[in-house]
């Protein structure tokens, strides 16, 4: 039987940073609180304090892309914030499609304070999916 895995999801903006956390038992997550995304990268101290309470075994970081799945600017920054999670954290990190999260929950006037957080856990749904179905597994765009 496979070690429960914790997983700590992302749905990064250039304003606002949507966290979600789940572990492979369940295969959902949960929204946890919107960290404001600086110029001067203090957020990561904000992160660093969701990773020391929550001890996640791997990351997930949503990847913005177009309809038609070619990458656009915020797939750059997403890509480079995945990055810098990586290096300062040393946790596994995958890249999880996320194209269509925001748009199904922007229907949702009751979704407005906790967008970002309630896209992180459908990116972070999306990713035990995959992990379900390997040969599905997203890389990113495409």
């Amino acid at each position: 039987m496979p070690k429960p895995t914790t997983v700590l999801a992302f749905d990064y903006g250039t304003r606002r940073i949507g966290l979600a956390v789940g572990n492979s038992i369940t295969a959902s997550g949960q929204a946890l609180p919107v960290i404001a995304a600086k110029k001067d990268g203090s957020h990561f101290t904000q992160i660093a304090a969701r990773i020391a309470e929550w001890a996640p075994d791997h990351l997930v970081v949503g990847l913005p892309c177009h309809p038609d799945g070619a990458e656009h600017a915020m797939t750059v920054k997403a890509r480079r914030f995945g990055q810098q999670l990586q290096g300062r954290f040393g946790i596994p990190l995958t890249w999880v499609d996320e194209r269509y999260t925001s748009a199904v929950l922007e229907s949702d006037p009751a979704m407005r304070d906790q967008l970002d957080s309630e896209a992180a856990r459908l990116i972070l749904e999306q990713f035990f999916i995959e992990q379900a179905a390997p040969q599905s597994h997203s890389l990113g765009c495409g």
